[in-house]
């Protein structure tokens, strides 16, 4: 598999990517395209796709954890619904001091991982096969993350509940979003706000050789998250927490 693309766009962003990354890249795209035809993992199967879309798009968020010079180096990362696994092995592979925690409730999909972990000898990677809304409630899960990333998981007042519970109180969210992303924050105020978060900024990412807006959506988590969240399993999707709607005096 050839790395060109990848390693121009990493360039813009910039990030270096050394030999041994490069080489790790190149394990993971040849087994992704290789399970994908049996598992149906992705819907991009291309190289010049799973280049762009998949790993370039995973290395941006780069731009939002590392600003200020904060070095992922010892930090405890969970990647919420990674599917398989974007963005957090991406981030894995040229961060590898970091410890990451792949959460997937697909079991196919938790199977891939664990074998692409064990194939690119990745060290301080845990995969769990489950679900947002019950780690979220579950002691050696709740608040202990510095940071809790997701792509193309929910919009943005259901991924604030799947993902501010996670995180410790001075811990982060990164969320991963397209052209809807501005609408999203708008609506997620108020669930950002009621879960111990605070919304911190809105970032645009151009990459090379994507036409479509890309932005990283970042919330301090600066509260502790009140105990009844995250509601049960399916509860989030299907009622979002969006406050109540006054009604006019005079319908009462």
């Amino acid at each position: 598999m050839q790395l060109d693309l990848l390693v121009a766009g990493a360039r813009a962003l910039p990030v270096t990517l050394k030999p041994e990354c490069l080489e790790a890249f190149r394990i993971y795209g040849e087994e992704l395209i290789a399970w994908n035809q049996e598992f149906n993992l992705t819907a991009i199967t291309d190289e010049n796709g799973v280049q762009i879309r998949h790993f370039l798009d995973s290395l941006s968020c780069i731009l939002g954890m590392e600003e200020a010079n904060e070095r992922l180096t010892g930090k405890h990362v969970i990647d919420v619904g990674t599917g398989a696994g974007f963005p957090g092995l991406p981030l894995k592979i040229i961060r590898p001091g970091m410890r990451l925690t792949l959460l997937e409730a697909t079991e196919k999909k938790v199977h891939y991982l664990r074998h692409v972990v064990e194939r690119l000898g990745l060290e301080g990677v845990t995969v769990v096969h489950g679900r947002a809304e019950e780690l979220g409630q579950l002691p050696q899960h709740r608040e202990r993350y510095d940071w809790a990333v997701a792509r193309a998981v929910a919009e943005m007042p259901i991924l604030a509940e799947y993902l501010l519970p996670l995180v410790k109180v001075g811990g982060r969210v990164l969320a991963q979003k397209g052209e809807s992303a501005p609408a999203e924050v708008q609506r997620a105020e108020w669930a950002i706000t009621q879960l111990g978060g605070r919304m911190r900024r809105l970032t645009q990412v151009e990459l090379l050789g994507l036409a479509e807006t890309r932005y990283l959506v970042l919330v301090d988590k600066v509260a502790v998250t009140p105990p009844q969240y995250p509601r049960r399993p399916g509860v989030p999707s299907k009622h979002p927490l969006m406050p109540k709607v006054q009604r006019p005096k005079d319908e009462e």
